[in-house]
């Protein structure tokens, strides 16, 4: 089988990280966010990656190589010279896509516990040109609604409804049969906007109910919350005894520890924890992290290469690769440092974004922008 990721964007949502890496090789949960794709995928028999992209393609390749040796699979590169939308890619890739199995389509910010091996026999089972995976929201009006019958058959699509037509949203990830691609034109085109609406007036599309957690992690604030809903999703697998692979490293125990707490593959070796520290709950901390004595730690992400100096606190945060966070500093409240940051001692910092290289050497307690 065979899939294409839509990958050719600039990333300007999840800055100021994607200055350093395209997002798809941002590092969620200690993995490439399309790695945890990828594998998900691999488990399921696709064996053909076709990557559409745009931006920094050299990262790209290179992790292509990786990937290719660990997992045995093709991975095809497409590249856009001009923007075509999330329909375009697909017929300049349709040379790659052809055949006779239908293949998934992948938004390359998505999470979730990715039902790919149900998804497809619904697919099958019902003979549909396209399979959108639905996930259901708590405030519809904020997005495109799905009106469906119940055997999953899609009637139409509401944009932001003002009154209850459902509650199930587009999560971003499709089947679909390779004549579909005989309706796409090769230029810029919507798959959301003029594509699925098409097939739904042909009453040849379905959508199948995603049962687990979700997330869009294209923006830090959703990342955070995308991290928080991976780890709770993983805690109560392992509660319910259920299998469960956590690709990008292993949960930790400890006095020190509180609720769960993500660490590399190497376990507490791969990182330095002071004493009497408090981690947790929520936390995934990256390789070669040194943290000094008495910190507090809950609900962020600590890329590699993190310092952070005694008797600091960090909460609802993201701290970029290679960082250097002071002692007695305070940092919270959806604070997004980039790569190679430095943040001076006693500093108390709320909603503060810094692009990476930068360095902060003042409190700073409103929302701010460090360029």
């Amino acid at each position: 089988m065979k899939a294409l990721f839509l990958a050719g964007g600039y990333g300007t949502r999840l800055r100021p990280f994607t200055f350093s890496k395209p997002k798809p090789l941002i590092d969620f949960a200690n993995e490439p966010i399309i790695l945890h794709q990828i594998k998900a995928l691999h488990a399921v028999g696709v064996r053909t990656i076709v990557l559409a992209v745009n931006y920094q393609p050299s990262e790209m390749r290179k992790f292509a190589q990786e990937v290719k040796k660990e997992l045995d699979i093709e991975i095809i590169f497409s590249f856009e010279t001009e923007p075509l939308g999330t329909g375009g890619p697909l017929k300049l890739a349709e040379e790659h896509l052809k055949g006779d199995e239908p293949f998934f389509v992948l938004n390359s910010d998505v999470i979730c516990d990715f039902p790919f091996a149900e998804m497809l026999e619904f697919h099958k089972k019902n003979k549909s040109e396209g399979t959108i995976l639905a996930t259901k929201v708590e405030n519809p009006s904020r997005y495109g609604v799905i009106v469906h019958q119940e055997n999953g058959k899609i009637e139409r699509f509401v944009e932001k409804p003002q009154e209850f037509v459902g509650d199930r949203i587009n999560a971003g990830i499709y089947i679909l049969n390779p004549s579909v691609l005989d309706i796409i034109p090769l230029k810029w085109t919507s798959l959301e906007r003029e594509i699925f609406p098409k097939l739904a007036k042909e009453e040849k599309i379905y959508c199948y109910h995603l049962n687990g957690f979700w997330m869009d992690v294209g923006k830090p604030g959703d990342f955070i919350l995308g991290s928080t809903l991976y780890l709770k999703f993983i805690s109560s697998q392992i509660k319910e005894s259920k299998k469960v692979k956590i690709h990008g490293g292993v949960l930790i125990q400890g006095e020190d520890i509180q609720g769960t707490v993500l660490v590399p593959k190497q376990g507490r070796e791969a990182v330095k924890i002071g004493e009497n520290c408090r981690i947790g709950p929520n936390v995934i901390i990256g390789k070669n992290v040194r943290i000094g004595n008495g910190c507090r730690l809950k609900n962020c992400t600590i890329m590699d290469n993190v310092v952070i100096g005694q008797s600091s606190y960090i909460d609802n945060s993201i701290i970029g690769w290679g960082s250097h966070i002071g002692s007695w500093t305070r940092i919270q409240s959806h604070c997004f440092l980039g790569e190679d940051v430095t943040v001076r001692d006693e500093c108390n910092v709320n909603g503060l974004t810094v692009c990476p290289h930068k360095g902060v050497n003042q409190n700073i307690l409103e929302t701010t922008i460090i360029l």
